[in-house]
């Protein structure tokens, strides 16, 4: 069927085939047939369409592939990325942080790098869980058998175990602080993920590696993306597993 919307829109814009086929460096005959069958162009060339008509690809190609839409919009969320975590820039870390008003989530092995890069970590997490932002800091549980084999994996052996027991007397000062949760997890580990409301640094792990010498990915969340909410979902499914440091309890209740 013929794509009445294209041919709409290039006749309110004033465009003709071949005045698109030039600004496409493409064969007018292709240029007539998008209009005549409806034939899809290609992604590139349907953005490139979108912009020099002033429409959506959306309104033009109702029909494009749910899935393909899905995945180039999720490409998008990706903000950049980092080969280690240690070139980060720190005040981007600060910038997620400041900027965070509803969630804080912190999902880790131990990221002791946080309170003792940061001194007044706690200070601020407490702030923040005053003004109504709930903090979730999920930490390895240090007896079980994904920390033991993350341990040896990195050739740090029992060293992991200690700094998961170091890092939760910085935290201990958050205890029984209302909206702030602290837990242990036995789960194995494929990223660190560092959320702040809907943007979000991922730690990738990689086998022999420590963390710090890991790539990172800065990722937004975009209305129509995947990728934001697939490591969102993965830690959630983490996080309802877990339980609290201190107490030991699953409770379901969570803040």
């Amino acid at each position: 069927m013929p794509n009445e919307r294209l041919k709409d829109a290039m006749q309110a814009a004033g465009v003709t085939p071949e005045g698109l086929a030039d600004d496409l460096e493409v064969d007018a005959k292709t240029v007539r047939r998008w209009i005549s069958t409806g034939r899809t162009p290609y992604p590139r060339h349907r953005s490139a369409l979108a912009a020099v008509l002033d429409e959506t690809e959306e309104y033009l190609w109702p029909n494009i592939d749910t899935a393909e839409r899905q995945a180039r919009v999720s490409q998008s969320e990706v903000i950049c990325t980092y080969p280690r975590r240690f070139q980060v820039p720190s005040d981007l870390w600060r910038r997620l942080f400041d900027n965070a008003t509803e969630r804080i989530g912190i999902l880790v092995y131990a990221g002791l790098f946080l309170p003792e890069h940061d001194p007044d970590l706690i200070d601020a997490l407490k702030a923040k869980a005053k003004a109504g932002t709930k903090i979730t800091v999920l930490l390895g549980d240090p007896d079980c058998d994904a920390v033991a084999i993350r341990g040896r994996e990195e050739g740090i052996g029992d060293t992991l175990a200690a700094k998961i027991r170091n890092v939760l007397t910085f935290y201990e000062r958050l205890r029984g602080t209302e909206g702030v949760f602290v837990g242990f997890h036995s789960a194995t580990l494929y990223n660190s993920v560092y959320r702040y409301d809907d943007e979000m640094l991922v730690n990738t792990h990689l086998y022999g590696f420590p963390a710090a010498h890991a790539p990172v990915l800065h990722l937004r969340r975009l209305a129509g993306g995947t990728l934001f909410n697939s490591y969102a979902d993965s830690f959630d499914r983490v996080w309802s597993a877990s339980r609290d440091a201190w107490t030991g309890d699953h409770g379901k209740v969570r803040p």
